[in-house]
């Protein structure tokens, strides 16, 4: 009996069965592509959905072929003219950088050539470690050092800190986990840092108690002093200080934090210095502000985002640790599927033991296309200009008897509100809140909101290389208009 019967299915494929038409399509995908970009200052900055459009996305899971010109008809009615907004010039909402066409190719030629980063002998994960050179050149860093290109920030932060913990537990931590730690370690932050620093301790095992916020200054950076403090309180309570982490560009108001402060206190206290720079750290190449981040060179790693002030198409961040064997001997896990060969495909670096991900995306392509076009000097020109341009509006605010800035603007960020006479904190904030509500729903701008030091504001956060600074001229003007027409009708009172 033959247990291994001849197929009498014919063998199916993803491929098409006429390239030609794929071709046409793809060609006229293309064209609208170019035309959304082209156009995309004169569309609304967002929009709703109307309920349609929802009830597209509750459809049932699809059992039998479509054409593929039908499924791309689907995608151009029902997702393009709905984005988040983030390519738009007048997007200044959280944190975003708003991507490039030459790197939407680059993932389009990635996606193409279909490569896995988990390394090996090929020219994708060479690229990789190329773009990686080029982060730690960048930023100071020496060649000896290693990175990793990872999702975004919060990976990025996870990288830099699960090392920083391995090295400073006192046991080896892989082998027999945090409870076998002679001390409980303690991270030390600005009450600014991003939230992404809870999730990574609580992820470590350390807990959110591990991470100490210490106060800040009148300009939102970490009080040096309260650090010290803090670091003797915590040894004397019998913890072990680990890591300070430093932050170059707070997410709430863009607080640079004295970084060469921190690497001094760092080396006279034996922690590890970590540079969340996810916001600022690439201001290193701005040749009219690179001085703001003086020291993020003396980082023992650095989480860093090319698809903010590097315009890189969503995901894209970067992990660069100093010490490269440290940073390995965190991750490096070589099973018996994975072992390295003296020739042939497995005879490259295996780019996984940088990481948590074994299978990784080929995230460089976007980022060294761009930058090849453009050169890196153009992208920190760009950087410089986000700058001018928050303090051009930064400059209006002060102007406008209307608006109050609510916090020092020191890079990008510029956090503010709109004045309202004799009102309380929470009719305030019900104000603002309606005010950039009616900005996004009118589709002439995106903002977010914040707290700082207590009282409720609006952000801009101006990370878009499509920005002009008559964009801003038109938000402040758009501003003072709803503004009025908000407190006339009284329904906040």
């Amino acid at each position: 009996m033959d247990i291994f019967p001849e197929a009498t299915n014919a063998e199916e494929t993803l491929d098409p069965p006429d390239w030609a038409d794929v071709g046409e399509l793809s060609h006229r995908i293309l064209d609208d592509a170019i035309a959304y970009l082209e156009d995309v200052r004169n569309r609304p900055v967002w929009c709703e959905m109307p309920a349609e459009v929802r009830a597209f996305f509750g459809a049932p899971l699809p059992r039998s072929p479509a054409p593929a010109a039908d499924v791309y008809d689907d995608v151009a009615r029902n997702v393009m003219p709905y984005p988040m907004g983030n390519i738009h010039p007048r997007f200044w909402s959280w944190y975003m950088g708003s991507s490039n066409f030459t790197g939407a190719l680059g993932d389009f030629l990635a996606a193409i050539q279909g490569s896995n980063l988990g390394g090996g002998n090929h020219a994708a994960a060479l690229m990789d470690s190329q773009v990686v050179n080029w982060m730690k050149e960048m930023v100071g860093f020496p060649v000896s050092a290693s990175g990793t290109l990872v999702s975004g920030g919060s990976m990025a932060n996870i990288i830099g800190l699960t090392v920083a913990r391995n090295v400073k537990a006192g046991v080896d931590v892989r082998e027999r986990g945090v409870g076998a730690m002679p001390k409980p370690l303690r991270y030390y932050a600005s009450d600014q840092v991003h939230s992404c620093h809870r999730k990574a301790v609580e992820a470590l095992g350390l807990g959110n108690q591990a991470l100490r916020r210490i106060q800040t200054d009148a300009g939102l950076r970490i009080d040096i002093a309260a650090l010290k403090a803090a670091i003797a309180e915590d040894r004397e309570a019998g913890f072990r200080p680990a890591c300070v982490i430093g932050t170059a560009g707070t997410v709430n108001a863009g607080a640079v934090d004295d970084l060469r402060a921190l690497a001094s206190v760092a080396a006279e206290e034996d922690l590890w210095f970590h540079v969340d720079g996810c916001i600022g750290a690439l201001i290193a190449i701005a040749p009219k502000n690179r001085s703001l981040v003086a020291g993020i060179e003396q980082a023992d790693s650095i989480a860093l985002d090319p698809h903010k002030w590097l315009h890189a198409p969503f995901e894209a961040g970067c992990a660069l640790v100093r010490d490269a064997s440290q940073h390995r001997n965190t991750f490096a896990v070589t099973p018996e599927y994975l072992e390295s060969t003296p020739r042939g495909l497995a005879s490259g670096e295996w780019l996984h033991d940088y990481g948590l991900q074994t299978s990784r995306g080929f995230r460089a392509l976007k980022i060294w296309m761009a930058l090849k076009e453009h050169g890196v000097e153009k992208f920190g020109r760009l950087i410089d200009q986000n700058i001018a341009q928050a303090r051009h509006l930064t400059r209006l605010i002060e102007a406008e008897p209307a608006l109050e800035l609510m916090a020092p603007t020191t890079i990008n960020i510029v956090s503010f509100r709109h004045r309202l006479d004799g009102a309380s904190e929470k009719k305030l904030k019900a104000f603002n809140t309606e005010i950039m509500l009616r900005l996004q729903e009118e589709g002439i701008a995106a903002l977010s909101d914040t707290t700082v030091q207590g009282r409720h504001c609006l952000r801009v956060a101006i990370a878009n290389h499509r920005t002009r600074r008559d964009d801003l001229d038109l938000l402040v003007a758009e501003m003072l208009r709803l503004g009025r027409e908000i407190a006339a009708t009284a329904t906040l009172m």
